[in-house]
């Protein structure tokens, strides 16, 4: 971990790019390492029944639950400017990832699995990948991994494990409490009792003795395991 400066976890919405990348750039957080979790779109802001201040409301909510989640996580965050009924071309989206990558001097990204119910989670995926495949054919060493999140696991396999400690749990869980979709106020989707049930799922497969959390290697990209 130690030649990792710059990380980032790239998120379709709001709370993905926490819980994808949350884990392991909490552990960088406390290294020093700069970590930034970036979200493609901030939800549903098209309802065709919501009026425009409603849509500005909402839209503030979110931009304040992003901030306050990175903070709790070490980390900042910024938002790319999209919605999810304007998705850019994946030219167009890849090779603005490509640059921030560059001018952002990024070593290492997070993103989601393509293996997802979700459109969007996979227009980032595509992304994501391509922009990190352009710029390891021009010999940047930067690398690419898959969070697991529960709305991408078609196909996700579960390759590289890593322990918690329980102070590490307690502040990843803090920041994604930051999420009134978290916190169950948005929908019933339990997402407390699964990411902690997931977390011991993982500990059992793994043989550790505590809260553990997975992700997925490149396989397109990378030709050995790290």
């Amino acid at each position: 971990m130690n030649e990792i400066k710059r990380v980032v976890s790239i998120g379709a919405h709001s709370l993905d790019a926490e819980i994808l990348g949350g884990p392991i750039m909490l552990m960088y957080a406390g290294q020093g390492v700069h970590c930034t979790y970036i979200h493609v779109t901030q939800g549903r802001l098209e309802d065709p029944n919501a009026t425009e201040e409603e849509k500005s409301e909402y839209l503030q909510q979110l931009l304040e639950q992003n901030k306050h989640a990175a903070n709790k996580l070490g980390g900042d965050t910024i938002w790319l400017g999209y919605v999810s009924s304007n998705m850019p071309s994946l030219e167009e989206f890849s090779s603005r990832l490509e640059q921030y990558f560059v001018d952002e001097k990024v070593d290492l990204v997070i993103t989601h699995w393509r293996g997802s119910m979700h459109r969007r989670h996979i227009n980032t995926h595509d992304a994501v990948t391509t922009a990190v495949k352009h710029l390891r054919e021009k010999g940047n060493s930067i690398r690419l991994i898959y969070g697991e999140n529960f709305e991408d696991l078609v196909g996700f396999i579960p390759q590289a494990y890593f322990k918690l400690e329980q102070h590490e749990v307690k502040q990843w869980f803090t920041g994604l409490e930051e999420y009134a979709v978290f916190r169950g106020e948005i929908n019933d989707f339990p997402y407390n009792d699964y990411y902690s049930t997931i977390g011991k799922v993982r500990q059992i497969e793994s043989n550790n003795d505590g809260f553990t959390v997975s992700y997925m290697y490149a396989s397109l990209i990378e030709n050995k395991l790290w």
